[in-house]
């Protein structure tokens, strides 16, 4: 038969778990510093790991790598705070964070590929109608 209220451990016995803690830090702000300035480490330094910000900016998102690896680990929910806390809303959020991120990269992957195409048009068409043309 157990005792309620438990009684403390003893120096050598088992220590009780612990709920895990959460972060006074906001998801949805993470996530978006992540997304729109992760390349400078604002993601790093919002969440307090300001020498990894630092070393983040210095490399402008680790030459580009370390900037995406941040984003996918804010919107997998493994991203912590300094103290090592999740993130507290994430479960709340966590769909349309992945929706409105693809839904920017597909966007930029089609601008990309348009303004592509509106480059290569006048080069090509440009000495077929030179009234269009006219030395751009």
């Amino acid at each position: 038969m157990s005792t309620y209220p438990p009684t403390a451990p003893s120096a050598g016995g088992p220590v009780p778990a612990q709920p895990t803690a959460l972060s006074d830090r906001s998801f949805i702000a993470t996530w978006m510093f992540s997304w729109l300035l992760g390349f400078l480490g604002v993601d790093r330094f919002y969440l307090g790991k300001i020498g990894t910000g630092i070393l983040k900016l210095l490399t402008i998102g680790g030459l580009g790598i370390w900037w995406p690896i941040d984003l996918i680990l804010t919107l997998a929910g493994v991203q912590r705070d300094k103290e090592g806390r999740l993130l507290p809303d994430f479960e709340q959020h966590r769909m349309i964070a992945w929706i409105i991120t693809a839904a920017g990269f597909g966007l930029w992957i089609l601008t990309t590929a348009i303004s592509r195409v509106f480059t290569y048009i006048p080069e090509q068409l440009g000495p077929m109608m030179p009234w269009w043309w006219q030395g751009q």
